[in-house]
């Protein structure tokens, strides 16, 4: 019976044991790893590849894998990884999300996941949420890879930014990085000509650290590619100036459960009046009936120090779940510039939307998606 069938016969309150029942197995090898000189044990993955490339499964691999890579962690960066380290290393390359305490050392067992993992070749994405964790563990845990023979690529705004350099990060075994950089790339991948200006290969396998946050509280955040269109910021600041002048019931009805504006007709003759054209629906190739949707947006739907705050006379979005600005974020369809001119403050080039993708819907798209977290 295969490890895996024997963690998942053992039924969802018994898993945690079946996982325990890995740590002796793995023990057990441990005095036979310690023999091996430097390069037999970093052999030792070249082996593990050709075996699963001849049939064998990465679950029938883990066992002798997790006891290489511990000593190589330990020869590597002098860290021997726990058996509770064992333990969520196998939850995570199972699939599972792994939750554990502060101080059992998250880094250290998706280092274990991360190499079984990239024996197959095949891609391992270890995805954080800033820049700072995604550099420092690529250098960190890296060294545990590089020393064990599988290539590391790093993948953050800045880092490495030509179409090859980006190919040549994903081409790795391993490869680290952030959340929306993932995403952008593959937005990106999406929106390029030739083929050779791709970077991404597949969405083989991930693990997601600070998988609540990602997952959950920025799940539906949407990562948006932008592009400049005609500036209209003369018509936002008209329009802001106008639905100050209207009355909500009375020229226009607000259901801000479902956050839509209805413009009711005293308000669109009041408008019509203002703009001095006699029929607003009549010159939608001014695209003024958005210009009226999107100011009446900004009074009514986006609220001042709640939803965004004015700071350096730029308009900066406020993450509804942290209350942490969402620096370089912008909404779309307007609504920023709305709430620009609604505000008084220079309007930026207006964008509009060539590619976007929530990160739920992203992270769908990997075969096998695992996460971490403290909490």
């Amino acid at each position: 019976m295969g490890i895996l069938d024997r963690v998942l016969r053992a039924g969802e309150g018994k898993k945690i044991k079946a996982l325990a029942g890995l740590v002796p197995e793995v023990n057990a090898l441990e005095p036979s790893m310690k023999q091996l000189t430097d390069d037999a044990l970093r052999g030792k993955t070249a082996e593990f590849r050709a075996r699963h490339e001849r049939g064998e499964s990465l679950d029938d691999l883990l066992v002798e894998a997790f006891a290489a890579i511990r000593e190589g962690a330990l020869r590597s960066i002098g860290q021997r990884p726990f058996d509770v380290q064992l333990m969520g290393g196998s939850a995570l390359h199972f699939g599972w999300v792994a939750e554990m305490k502060t101080g059992e050392g998250k880094t250290l067992t998706s280092s274990l996941a991360a190499y079984l993992n990239g024996v197959s070749g095949r891609g391992t994405h270890l995805i954080t949420v800033n820049d700072y964790l995604a550099r420092r563990d690529s250098e960190w845990m890296g060294r545990i890879h590089r020393f064990m023979g599988l290539s590391v690529g790093l993948v953050i705004p800045g880092h490495k930014e030509t179409p090859a350099e980006k190919r040549a990060a994903y081409g790795c075994d391993i490869t680290y990085g952030t959340n929306n950089e993932f995403g952008f790339d593959y937005l990106r991948d999406n929106m390029a000509v030739r083929l050779e200006d791709k970077a991404q290969r597949g969405h083989n396998y991930a693990i997601v650290d600070e998988v609540d946050s990602i997952l959950i509280d920025e799940a539906r955040t949407p990562l948006i590619i932008s592009g400049r269109i005609a500036d209209a910021a003369k018509l936002y600041y008209k329009f802001a100036s106008i639905v100050r002048s209207l009355k909500r019931d009375d020229d226009y009805e607000v259901e801000e459960d479902k956050r839509i504006v209805f413009p009711m007709e005293p308000g669109i003759e009041k408008v019509e009046q203002a703009l001095g054209i006699a029929n607003l629906y009549d010159e939608v190739q001014q695209n003024l009936v958005h210009q009226l949707q999107a100011a009446l947006k900004a009074k009514e739907l986006y609220k001042r120090d709640k939803d965004y705050i004015v700071q350096g006379g730029e308009v900066k979005i406020v993450d509804e779940f942290t209350g942490r600005i969402l620096e370089g974020r912008r909404w779309s369809e307007g609504i920023h510039q709305a709430v620009e001119a609604k505000e008084g403050v220079k309007i930026k080039e207006e964008n509009q939307t060539l590619a976007t993708i929530t990160l739920q819907n992203y992270f769908r798209m990997y075969d096998k998606l695992a996460g971490m977290t403290g909490t």
